[in-house]
C-alpha cells in the first residue's frame, strides 16, 4: 500500500474517525514476478560488483560483458534459431551474434557457432583444450570476454563438430568459481539446470553435474578463442 501524502506547508491535514466502506477501499495492489517460460530453475543474473576484479577488465571488454549480463534480466527462453531477444528467447550463437553485434564487432562475427569457432581459429586467438580438469595449464590463457566452444551438445552432423558456445565472464567474488553467460538448453548454475538466457557455471566436463545430461554421454569442450581486438 502507498503511504499517506503529507499536507501541503501551512494546512493542517483532516482527521477522520469513519473507516471506508469496502466499496470505497482501494484495490489490494500485487506484485506480480515474471514467469520463467522454460524448464529448470529461473535464470540467474550477476551484478559487475558480483565478479571478481570487474572493473579492472578493459574497458571494451566491461561494455560487452555489462550488455551481455543485461541481457540475462530479462528472462529469456533458449530459442533456437533466435538470435533476437524480441522474439523472447535467443540460442547459443545467436546470443554471442547479437552481443558483439551490438558492441561493434560487426561485421566480422558470424551467425553460427561452428563458423564462430572457425573465425577464431582463423584470427589466431584460438587456444585448444585437451585436458577435462578445471585446473588444466590449458586455462592459463582464458580471459574474460573469450568465447567458450564445446561440441556434442546435440547430435548433428558437421565439420568441424563445434555445438556450442558461451562468452566466459571470469570468476565469481563469492564463490570464486568461474562463471559464463549465454543461452543453454540445460547447462547449470549451483547444480540447478537451467533453461534461457543466463549466467551458468563454467566447468570442465568431468565435474560437472551429470544429471545435467540425463544418460547422455557428456559434451566435450573443445578450447576457447580470444575477440580479436577486445583486449586493447
Amino acid at each position: 500500500a502507498s503511504l499517506p501524502t503529507p499536507a501541503a506547508s501551512g494546512t493542517v491535514a483532516p482527521t477522520s474517525t469513519v473507516s471506508p466502506s469496502p466499496s470505497q477501499m482501494p484495490a489490494p495492489q500485487k506484485s506480480v514476478l515474471p514467469q520463467k517460460k522454460g524448464r529448470g530453475a529461473p535464470n540467474v543474473t550477476l551484478s559487475r560488483e558480483a565478479i571478481t576484479n570487474f572493473e579492472s577488465y578493459p574497458p571494451k571488454v566491461q561494455k560487452l560483458l555489462t550488455s551481455a549480463l543485461e541481457l540475462t534480466t530479462r528472462n529469456l527462453d533458449y530459442k533456437s534459431g533466435s538470435a533476437d531477444p524480441a522474439n523472447g528467447g535467443m540460442d547459443c550463437s545467436g546470443f554471442v551474434y547479437y552481443v558483439l553485434n551490438q558492441n561493434g564487432v560487426a561485421p566480422y562475427v558470424p551467425r553460427d557457432s561452428k563458423d564462430q569457432y572457425i573465425w577464431l581459429r582463423s584470427a589466431g586467438t584460438f587456444e585448444p583444450v585437451v585436458s577435462g580438469e578445471d585446473d588444466s595449464f590449458e586455462l592459463n590463457a582464458l580471459k574474460p570476454g573469450d568465447l567458450l566452444f564445446w561440441s556434442g551438445t546435440y547430435s548433428i552432423e558437421r565439420d568441424p563438430p563445434i555445438t556450442h558456445v558461451m562468452i566466459y565472464l571470469g570468476r565469481e567474488k563469492k564463490t570464486g568459481a568461474r562463471v559464463m553467460v549465454g543461452a543453454s538448453d540445460g547447462r547449470t548454475y549451483q547444480s540447478q539446470q537451467r533453461f534461457g538466457v543466463s549466467v551458468f557455471e563454467f566447468k570442465m566436463p568431468q565435474t560437472e553435474n551429470s544429471e545435467a545430461y540425463e544418460g547422455r554421454e557428456r559434451p566435450r569442450f573443445i578450447g576457447y578463442g580470444h575477440i580479436p581486438r577486445l583486449n586493447e
